[in-house]
C-alpha cells in the first residue's frame, strides 16, 4: 500500500498512511502532514507575512544601533539589506522541505536529530523566540506607555511602564493562542496598513525637514577600512542573525505554501526589500528630527507623541499592529510548536503560546534592551552562533545527505529510520558541538577572531561539512525506489477525485 502521494511537488499522506501515524505517541492534530486542501498560502500571504513582521520597532532601530557604532547612513542600510539576502538563501532550502511534505520544524528536526533529538534543535529556537518574544512586547509596552503619558495623566499610576508592557504581552499572548490560520488573516490585512503608515511617516518628515536632513549626510566616523571592518562583520552576523531563526522554523509556515514557486516569489520579494526600506525609514526620519526638534529621534513613540490627540491615536494602533504582526507570526509559533512536541499528546499549540509568554518575562527582555551593544552583540551574535549550525545541519540533511526524500509515516515512529540509535542522531549532535565549539574557541584565538565575529555564516559552513561527511554511509536514507514504492504520483484533478 502507498502511505504519500506526491501531486506537484507537494507530498501529502494517502489514507493509509494516516491510518499508520493517527495512534502515535509522536502525532497531533497540529503536528501532522498537511493536507493537500491545507496548501492554499499565496505568494501575497508569505509576501504579506515578511511585510508584517520586518516593519517592526526592532527593525526601525537595528539601523540606529550600527549608525550609533560609526556608520553612515548608507553603510547601515547596506548591511542590513546584504545580511538579509544572505539570510534569505537558508530560507529559502529550508522552506522547500515544508512545503514539498507538509510538516512543521519540530517534526523536520527529527529527520536530523532523531525522534527525541529534535527537542535540541527545537528548544533551541524556542528559547530564542521567546527571548524575541520578550523584547518586541517591551518595545510594544513602551510605546504605549510613551503615548498614553503624552495623552492623559498616566505618568502619575503607580509602575505604569510595566503595566503597559504587560498589557501588551497579554495581547499577544491572547493573539497567538488562537492559532497560525488566524496569523495568516491578520497578516493579510496588517501589511497594506503597515506599508501606507511607514510611507506617511517617511513623506511626513521630508516635507516638515525640508529635505533629508542632516544625518544622511553625515560622514562614517571610521578613518580605515580596518576600522570600518571590525563593526561591519559583527553587524552583519547581526543583521543575519535577525531572522535566523525564521531560517530554521520556515517549515512552520511553508507547509501551507500552494506551491514552491509561491513561497520562493512571496518570500524573495518581501523581506529584503522590507527590511531595508524601513530600515531607511528610520534612519531619514530621525535624521529630519534633527532638523525639525533639535535633536535625533530614534523613537516613533516619542515622534508621535508631539503631535495632536487624533494622529498619537492612529501611531499608537500602528505601533500596536506592527509589534503584533511581528511578534505573533515570528516569536511564538516555533516556541509554540517546539512545546507542542515534548509531548503531543497532552499539550496543544494554544498551551505552547501561554508557556512561551511566561518564558519571556524570565528572559528580562528591558536588560537586553539597556543599550545597543547588548541588543547586537550580545542578543544576536550569540544567538547566530547557536543557530547558524542548526541551520547547517538542517540544509545538509535534507538537500545532501536525504536528496529531497523522506519516508513521511516513519517521522512518526519510535521503530522508524528517523528514531536511530536510543531517539537520538549522534551525528547531528557531533557536528553541532563542532559547528558551535570552533568558532567559539576563535573569539579568543589570536588572529582569529573574525571567525566569532562571523559565527552564523561559519557556524552554518562548518557544520554542514560536518554533517555531510559524518553521515555519508547512513542506512537512513530513502533510495529513488523505495521512494517510488511507498509514493503515489498523481494529478490534481487525480487526487482531487480520491
Amino acid at each position: 500500500m502507498k502511505s504519500q502521494r506526491e501531486v506537484d511537488g507537494i507530498v501529502t499522506l494517502t489514507a493509509e498512511g494516516e491510518r499508520l501515524i493517527k495512534d502515535s505517541p509522536l502525532y497531533n492534530e497540529g503536528l501532522r502532514p498537511t493536507t493537500q486542501a491545507e496548501h492554499h498560502w499565496t505568494a501575497y500571504n508569505f509576501a504579506s507575512l515578511w511585510i508584517g513582521m520586518a516593519i517592526c520597532l526592532p527593525t526601525y532601530s537595528l539601523a540606529a544601533g550600527l549608525i550609533s557604532l560609526g556608520m553612515n547612513w548608507w553603510q547601515a542600510i547596506g548591511t542590513i539589506i546584504l545580511g538579509n539576502c544572505i539570510v534569505l538563501i537558508p530560507i529559502l532550502l529550508n522552506a522547500h522541505a515544508g512545503t514539498k511534505f507538509g510538516i512543521p520544524y519540530p517534526v523536520y528536526a527529527r529527520l536530523w536529530f532523531g525522534s527525541k533529538g529534535a527537542h535540541i534543535p527545537a528548544m533551541a529556537r524556542a528559547i530564542v523566540g521567546a527571548g524575541w518574544f520578550g523584547i518586541n512586547c517591551w518595545f510594544g509596552g513602551a510605546a504605549i506607555d510613551t503615548l498614553l503619558v503624552s495623552m492623559s495623566g498616566w505618568e502619575n499610576v503607580p509602575a505604569h511602564l510595566p503595566i503597559a508592557f504587560l498589557f501588551f504581552w497579554a495581547l499577544n499572548v491572547w493573539i497567538a493562542y488562537r492559532g497560525p490560520e488566524a496569523i495568516r488573516r491578520m497578516e493579510f490585512w496588517a501589511a497594506p496598513t503597515l506599508i501606507v503608515m511607514g510611507l506617511a511617516l517617511l513623506a511626513w518628515a521630508v516635507t516638515a525637514a525640508g529635505g533629508w536632513g542632516p544625518m544622511l549626510s553625515a560622514p562614517s566616523k571610521f578613518s580605515s577600512t580596518g576600522e570600518f571592518l571590525k563593526v561591519f562583520f559583527p553587524s552583519l552576523t547581526g543583521a543575519i542573525s535577525f531572522w535566523a531563526t525564521l531560517a530554521l522554523n520556515i517549515p512552520d509556515f511553508c507547509r501551507y505554501a500552494k506551491s514552491q514557486k509561491a513561497q520562493i516569489v512571496g518570500q524573495s520579494l518581501a523581506l529584503p526589500t522590507t527590511m531595508g526600506l524601513f530600515s531607511f525609514i528610520g534612519v531619514a526620519v530621525a535624521s529630519a528630527t534633527v532638523v525639525i526638534f533639535g535633536e535625533a529621534i530614534w523613537d516613533p513613540a516619542v515622534i508621535l507623541a508631539k503631535f495632536s490627540p487624533f494622529v498619537i491615536f492612529l501611531g499608537t494602533l500602528g505601533i500596536i499592529l506592527a509589534t503584533l504582526t511581528t511578534n505573533v507570526a515570528a516569536n511564538i509559533v516555533a516556541p509554540a510548536r517546539a512545546l507542542e512536541n515534548l509531548a503531543p499528546r497532552r499539550l496543544t499549540f494554544g498551551a505552547g503560546a501561554i508557556i512561551t509568554g511566561l518564558a519571556a518575562l524570565l528572559m528580562q527582555p528591558w536588560y537586553l534592551l539597556e543599550n545597543f551593544g547588548n541588543y547586537i552583540f550580545l542578543w544576536l551574535g550569540t544567538y547566530g552562533a547557536l543557530l547558524g549550525p542548526i541551520d547547517g545541519i538542517a540544509i545538509a540533511d535534507y538537500w545532501l545527505v536525504r536528496k529531497r526524500r523522506i519516508h513521511l509515516v516513519e517521522l512518526y515512529s519510535y521503530q522508524g529510520r528517523y528514531h536511530y540509535k536510543s531517539g537520538y542522531n549522534k551525528h547531528a549532535i557531533w557536528a553541532l558541538v563542532i559547528g558551535i565549539a570552533i568558532p567559539f574557541a576563535c573569539r579568543y584565538a589570536p588572529g582569529l577572531s573574525f571567525v566569532w565575529d562571523n559565527a552564523w555564516t561559519a557556524g552554518l559552513l562548518i557544520s554542514m561539512i560536518a554533517y555531510t561527511m559524518l553521515m555519508k554511509n547512513t542506512v537512513t536514507n530513502v533510495s529513488q525506489a523505495e521512494y517510488d514504492k511507498i509514493t503515489e504520483y498523481g494529478s490534481p484533478a487525480r487526487s482531487a477525485a480520491s
